[in-house]
């Protein structure tokens, strides 16, 4: 069965697919109309949320338990963005360990990690790995601007 989608790539590939997989000539012009309204949201991929992703001092988020932790838990959540083939990533792993275990008792403070080539979560932007992101619990953002060695 044939599929469509729309991408916008000038900002990070952001990828669109209508709500009904009906190839025909009004689902695809009921789904640009919409997309051109602003009415289509982003499709962006996430894992399940693992059964166990709060038992260790590092949180494991994917994108549908992202918002919640990240965004809307009163804390301040540390974020590191990894891929799971990286150098830089699998160097800073037994680091981010210790920062999780450090803060794990802290009410105020989550330590979380989460797959960005398996997650995608909207208004984030993941352009390197790894990516360090501070989610303020008076919801600002601090991106980690600094080496990866």
């Amino acid at each position: 069965t044939p599929t469509f989608r729309i991408c916008r790539a000038s900002e990070d590939f952001i990828k669109f697919k209508p709500e009904s997989s009906e190839f025909s000539e009004d689902n695809l012009r009921d789904f640009i109309t919409k997309y051109k309204a602003g009415e289509v949201q982003p499709d962006l991929k996430s894992e399940n949320v693992p059964e166990d992703w709060d038992a260790a001092p590092v949180k494991v988020l994917v994108g549908k338990n992202f918002e919640e932790v990240a965004m809307e838990s009163g804390k301040d959540v540390f974020v590191e963005f990894y891929a799971p083939w990286c150098g830089h990533c699998k160097s800073l792993a037994p680091i981010w360990d210790e920062l999780g275990e450090k803060f794990k008792d802290d009410a105020d403070i989550v330590i979380a990690k989460m797959d960005a080539t398996a997650n995608e979560v909207k208004n984030v932007k993941v352009r390197g790995f790894p990516t360090l992101k501070l989610f303020k619990k008076d919801n600002t953002v601090v991106d980690y601007n600094g080496g990866r060695t």
